[in-house]
């Protein structure tokens, strides 16, 4: 039968919008779009390189609850609200993900409030981490 576990953090966002941060479908992780809050304070950075910190900080906490870690990522889906700030995002995903190398896909719409500056969403596969990796350079 097939298992289905599903992480909150307890967000008031998570209550009122009815949505998990993480789903794990057997060996499938999905990770909700997730934005630089910090679940204690509930507070967010206003630096753009403090905000991406705490987005990967919230996503390594819902993937450790599942005994997955960012190694296991397969996918991410990076948004980014202003163009500018492009290039010190991906900075930090770069260093976050140097090895792993997800399918990844970045774009610049507009969030659901100015404060948030990035947001990222992530598909892991338990085991991902320890696969035979076959690398192809087309």
């Amino acid at each position: 039968m097939t298992k289905i576990t599903k992480v909150t953090t307890g967000s008031v966002f998570e209550q009122k919008a009815s949505y998990s941060r993480l789903v794990n479908v057997d060996n499938w992780i999905y990770v909700s779009n997730t934005a630089g809050r910090n679940p204690a304070t509930k507070t967010i950075p206003e630096a753009v390189t403090d905000q991406t910190h705490q987005v990967f900080a919230n996503i390594e906490a819902a993937l450790a609850a599942v005994g997955a870690t960012l190694a296991d990522v397969i996918a991410s889906r990076v948004f980014i609200q202003d163009p500018a700030d492009v290039p010190a995002v991906m900075a930090i995903i770069g260093d976050k993900f140097h090895g792993i190398n997800p399918a990844s896909t970045v774009t610049c719409p507009p969030l659901g409030s100015t404060v948030y500056k990035v947001e990222i969403e992530v598909t892991a596969y338990h085991g991902a981490s320890q696969a035979d990796v076959e690398t192809i350079t087309l």
